[in-house]
This record gives C-alpha cells, sequence and structure tokens, in this order.
C-alpha cells in the first residue's frame, strides 16, 4: 500500500490459501490494483487506458497491466434510508445504507439485516405473529446502519494524508496499543458490539449470545449448535426440567445444560451468569432469567407469538 497527497495505491495478490489459521498469497496469479481517482464525478465505465494513466501519473509507470478481469469504480458516498419498513416493502442491506466499502463493515452489517428479518418475516407469513413485529426490525437494524456509516466516515477521514490527519491517525494508532480502545474497536468492526434495546435488565439482553461450551443429555455440544435450524432456544443452564413451554413447543426448542466458566461479553466483559436465556434465530438474547421466570411468558408471546390452544 502507497499513500501520498494524491491519495492512496494499493497492491496485492488475489489468490490465497489458509493454511494453518494464516493467510498464504501465491507467487504468481492476478494482482488486485486500487488507485486513486481524481476526477469524483465521472460517469462512464473505468477502462483499462484509465487505470493506466492513473498509475504513471503517481508512481511512474503502469507497470504492464494487461488483461484485467474487471474494474470498477467506488466512492464513500454515504446514504441511509429513513425507513426500512414502508408497508409491504422493507429494505436490507445495500438498499437500505450505502457507505465507502472500507474496513467490510457493509457485508457484515447487510446480511445481519436479513438474518435479523428473515425469522420476523417467516412468523409473520405463516401467521404465527402479528404484522407489527416487523416494525422491530426497523428499529433494531436502522441505529446499526446508521453507526456503520459513521464508522466508515472516520476511516475515510483517516486515510487522508495531510498533516493534520496524519496527526490524528498517530494519536488514534498510540490508543489502539491500549487494551479497551482496542477491544472497543475490534467488537464495532466485526459487529459482536451490537445491543439491541429489549429494556432495562441484565446486561446480556438485547446482545448476542456468547458461544459458550455446554454440557448437555446428548453430550457435549457449542450454543451455536442449537442455532443450526434457524429457531428459537430457551436455554435452561439452571435446575433441570424447571421449565415448561408447552403453548410454544411447536416453535421454541427447550433445552437443559451445564455451562462451567465465565460468562464474557465483548466490549463488557465478565458478566453475572444467568441460570436461562431465550435466544432468537438471530442469535439475540430476548429474555434473561436468574432465579425466577419473571418476563419469561411475555418475551415468548412477543417475539414468537402467543401460546398455542389446546
Amino acid at each position: 500500500m502507497h499513500r501520498s497527497s494524491a491519495g492512496t495505491y494499493a497492491f496485492g495478490r488475489s489468490e490465497y490459501e489458509i493454511k494453518g489459521g494464516k493467510i498464504t498469497y501465491r507467487d504468481v496469479g492476478p494482482i488486485g490494483v486500487m488507485v486513486t481517482e481524481p476526477n469524483t464525478k465521472a460517469t462512464t465505465e473505468p477502462t483499462l487506458q484509465d487505470l493506466k494513466e492513473l498509475l504513471i501519473a503517481a508512481c511512474g509507470t503502469d507497470y504492464g497491466v494487461h488483461s484485467p478481469t474487471w474494474i470498477s469504480r467506488f466512492t464513500d458516498m454515504t446514504r441511509q434510508a429513513a425507513k426500512y419498513r414502508s408497508g409491504r416493502v422493507l429494505l436490507a442491506g445495500d438498499a437500505a445504507h450505502v457507505h465507502s466499502p472500507i474496513g467490510g463493515l457493509g457485508l457484515n452489517t447487510g446480511v445481519q439485516d436479513a438474518v435479523n428479518l428473515g425469522w420476523k418475516l417467516a412468523q409473520v407469513i405463516k401467521g404465527t405473529s402479528p404484522d407489527s413485529l416487523l416494525d422491530t426490525y426497523h428499529a433494531e437494524r436502522h441505529p446499526v446502519g446508521a453507526r456503520a456509516l459513521k464508522t466508515t466516515m472516520a476511516q475515510v477521514a483517516l486515510h487522508r494524508e495531510d498533516d493534520r490527519t496524519l496527526a490524528v491517525r498517530d494519536i488514534v494508532g498510540d490508543l489502539l496499543k491500549m487494551e479497551e480502545p482496542r477491544k472497543r474497536i475490534a467488537a464495532e468492526m466485526s459487529g459482536l458490539d451490537i445491543h439491541y434495546d429489549l429494556g432495562r435488565g441484565h446486561p446480556l439482553l438485547g446482545r448476542r449470545m456468547p458461544d459458550l461450551d455446554l454440557v448437555t443429555a446428548i453430550g457435549p455440544l457449542r450454543v451455536f449448535d442449537l442455532l443450526h435450524g434457524a429457531r428459537p432456544v430457551l436455554l435452561n443452564v439452571g435446575e433441570p426440567g424447571r421449565f415448561d413451554i408447552t403453548p410454544w413447543a411447536d416453535r421454541v426448542g427447550l433445552v437443559d445444560a451445564k455451562y462451567v466458566g465465565q460468562w464474557e461479553l465483548p466490549v463488557l466483559g465478565v458478566i453475572t451468569a444467568p441460570t436461562a436465556v431465550l435466544i432468537r434465530p438471530d442469535g439475540h438474547v430476548a429474555w434473561v432469567g436468574d432465579t425466577t421466570r419473571l418476563g419469561l411468558v411475555d418475551a415468548l408471546t412477543t417475539w414468537f407469538g402467543p401460546p398455542a390452544t389446546a
């Protein structure tokens, strides 16, 4: 990667292998090239000649570039839909928010939009839940998209090469050498810091359930193994058999398990261990129990529909 007053220029092998958890780039094969274009209002499709001219202007040579697989143009345009839902129209991914691709937040944010919406839409279509459940999609995901836009704008700003930005970048770099700021930024970049506002209560409420190692009647399992069926799960890590959710058994799984260890969340760190959690299909916690079942029926009804009648 090369930075200059003209912008950022990056070169790298496109083909790689992952061995032992490490990425190894091949010595031969296509090379990805990114250049900064001074004309931000270009309306035509970029060409190989455009790329050559930009390389020569910045590097003094076009390196003999030839036979491009594809050439595209992107900007740091940053926009977000005011509403993610309008009646039967629902927006997700790039239809809901666009921004610079820096940091790779767009893919992660878009996929999580779809996961958040998918199970809710399925329940409404099946008649399990009322249409109003779809309103929670905008309420939960719009703030996440807005934060992603701010994050990418900040990253773009830090890539400028003027003296003032370089000074800010040095200070930010020093901050990221400290554990607490590094944890917060890593959680934000990965999306693991997302907290849906589901009301006051346990720190886990509204956050992504950690992937704990459980011991169950059928053997060891991880929490995320329980979510592969895209169904909600009431996970009881307290006294076995203390829950009866028969009226929701057709749509909510019940698992008794044991867990030995600390409950730790990104950013927050170690939290008080609950005795039970109701996990939505998107992996976020809809209810947290201690020694009582207070609020469980309301949570089951709110997120997974009214109880089935006998």
